[in-house]
């Protein structure tokens, strides 16, 4: 069974967990190193022959537009993951309108391909702000990655569906949750993220498997290029928890996802549930 892979492209200072500590305003003037991780993951796909969807901050592809195309012309899809990594959870309805526009755009204009997919930075679609779909579909998206059915201190929809589903209707946005698996009456994150490096490398994949087997469902995984970054500047004045999950494993993480690439089969998300060729 193939799975669905894909990257959130942003870098080390865009993370959700630093914006008490570092201001958009600042971003140009660090020092960037998603390039470099992203070829590395391109490698690593090319390596094994698989492809992936690359859920690309439109910021990114403003500055790196030739990054955007190496991506587009190795076969991957792009998808968009918002304009500034703005949580949709704390936008209105117009703000989030633009913000998802313009990123489509922006990303459309780079590659001559359209954009379909769109996940929201730290999974910010839930209960309380579903409209964000009627938004995505009005933009001309068709489907969402958003809605992580976990509960998490930042996140997070624990009775949403573990597979796709359409919250608004049999005429809305499709759905497509990070994957999760079912335990004493829980879900628990089995999509990678944080997870993927904290815990034990056999977690996730008896949790792929499982899906694969007993749920008789695809999976679907992510991870972030800066995560594949040990040698990424390190952040003062941040809480101990935030350091924990942000710096820990990152030395081993390309070793993981050369492993996950290996155990498993994998495609684009559009390839696996749109059935685009």
């Amino acid at each position: 069974m193939r799975n669905a892979l894909s990257i959130d492209v942003e870098d080390y200072f865009q993370v959700s967990a630093f914006a008490g500590h570092i201001r958009p305003a600042d971003w140009a003037a660090l020092p960037c190193r998603v390039e470099s991780n992203v070829e590395r993951i391109l490698a690593l796909l090319a390596e094994r022959q698989t492809h992936a969807t690359f859920f690309t901050l439109g910021w990114i592809a403003e500055r790196y537009p030739a990054l955007v195309r190496r991506i587009a012309y190795a076969g991957h899809e792009i998808a968009s993951h918002g304009y500034a990594h703005l949580r949709a959870s704390e936008q209105t309805p117009e703000q989030f309108l633009e913000d998802i526009s313009r990123s489509k755009q922006l990303l459309e204009q780079l590659t001559g391909q359209a954009v379909l997919g769109y996940r929201a930075p730290s999974f910010s679609i839930g209960a309380d702000n579903l409209w964000a779909l009627d938004s995505l579909q009005a933009a001309g998206y068709r489907y969402s990655s958003s809605i992580y059915p976990i509960r998490h201190d930042h996140y997070g929809m624990p009775d949403g569906s573990r597979f796709a589903w359409r919250p608004r209707g049999a005429h809305g946005v499709l759905e497509l949750p990070v994957s999760t698996v079912r335990l004493l009456g829980r879900n628990w994150p089995a999509g990678g993220g944080g997870y993927f490096r904290l815990l034990p490398y056999a977690a996730s994949r008896w949790a792929l498997r499982r899906i694969n087997s007993a749920d008789r469902q695809a999976g679907i995984f992510y991870f972030h290029p800066w995560e594949l970054d040990p040698g990424q500047p390190r952040q003062r004045g941040i809480t101990l928890k935030t350091r924990f999950r942000h710096y820990l494993n990152l030395h081993s993480m390309e070793g993981r996802v050369a492993r996950l690439l290996h155990d498993f089969s994998w495609d684009r998300i559009d390839h696996i549930f749109l059935g685009s060729a």
